[in-house]
């Protein structure tokens, strides 16, 4: 019986090697979105709304896959329907959902939003309170021979913000011991934390074992507080050892630090119908870009184009694109100059 083909109560049982290392395993959260048919309403008025699968690292997941690389998401579902839709969905677009197992008499959290473009995207989280099952995931169930395997881990300071995640995304980060690329996506959300404080302190932890680690401007003043984007890439390197700092400006594009200097990357122009995938996209393109090899500039346009080309689509998951979609953008990009 194959990982897809379990009823929830099954449990994480399966465990067989992957027939090759995975090249990107991501971990922590997972959910259903419900996103709104149409745009530039309240969920008051919203007539019909459409389903995917959501969660910033099970996005991230499937980018990576639409890339052509093997992937597999560290998580946990509800034992329940939308569980079971995970586990079909991750299959589904080429992601091994061994590892996100149900917890027993949970619920599956389900993510609205409304769609107000260009920039006004508000999110609305049910069944992630008291605690999401996401965040069950556990030190002594992970795989640590596949995180430790992987070309790249990607993991999110989301899954720190509660135990036992907290303490089983330390143990995968530390366990690798820096090997490959050990990303950590600063992911700030505060809905999910007591306060910045507490986050600044966990984030600092898990920094300690990165060797790359983006976010926006807001989550790197949460991490290393500062907004300044070079100084914030100094402190990350400075303070923390990671080699790679990524730092997202919004309308004034990409910057990235590492040892070969700085770079930044104008945004690629898109009229946007939804933002809330294309940090998600750009993670999974980046994972795509480090395993390729590719040169710091090359990877951030790379990675801004795939997230503009989910910016101008509705869904997450669905909107993903293909490496010949992103080429494509940017060569039309180009010819736009």
């Amino acid at each position: 019986m194959s990982a897809t083909d379990r009823r929830p109560d099954d449990g994480p049982s399966e465990r067989s090697a992957p027939s090759a290392p995975f090249e990107v395993v991501t971990m922590g959260r997972v959910g259903v979105d419900v996103y709104p048919e149409q745009t530039g309403a309240g969920l008051e008025d919203v007539r019909t709304f459409a389903k995917f699968l959501g969660g910033s690292p099970t996005n991230v997941a499937v980018a990576a896959a639409r890339h052509g690389r093997r992937t597999a998401v560290v998580t946990r579902t509800g034992d329940d329907p939308f569980g079971r839709f995970v586990r079909t969905a991750l299959a589904s677009y080429g992601v091994d959902p061994r590892y996100a197992a149900p917890v027993p008499g949970a619920a599956t959290p389900v993510a609205f939003c409304e769609i107000f473009p260009p920039d006004d995207f508000p999110l609305y989280f049910y069944g992630r309170t008291p605690k999401a099952p996401d965040l069950e995931i556990r030190p002594e169930e992970l795989d640590l021979e596949a995180l430790c395997g992987a070309d790249v881990l990607w993991a999110t300071v989301t899954g720190l913000c509660a135990e036992p995640s907290r303490t089983a995304t330390l143990e995968a980060l530390r366990a690798r011991g820096r090997r490959g690329a050990t990303v950590l996506d600063l992911d700030y959300r505060p809905v999910f934390w007591e306060s910045r404080e507490e986050a600044r302190r966990w984030t600092a932890e898990a920094l300690a074992h990165a060797t790359v680690a983006a976010g926006n401007l807001d989550e790197w003043e949460t991490a290393v507080g500062t907004r300044d984007p070079e100084a914030a890439a100094d402190a990350a390197h400075d303070r923390f050892g990671v080699r790679t700092a990524v730092v997202k400006q919004g309308p004034k594009g990409v910057m990235a630090s590492d040892a070969s200097g700085r770079t930044t990357v104008p945004p690629v122009p898109v009229e946007v119908v939804n933002g809330l995938g294309a940090g998600d996209a750009f993670g999974g393109a980046l994972c795509h870009g480090l395993l390729s090899g590719w040169d710091t500039e090359r990877t951030m346009r790379f990675a801004n184009a795939a997230g503009a080309i989910v910016a101008s689509r509705l869904a997450c998951s669905d909107a993903m694109p293909t490496s010949d979609e992103v080429e494509a953008r940017l060569e039309e990009a180009r010819h736009a100059l």
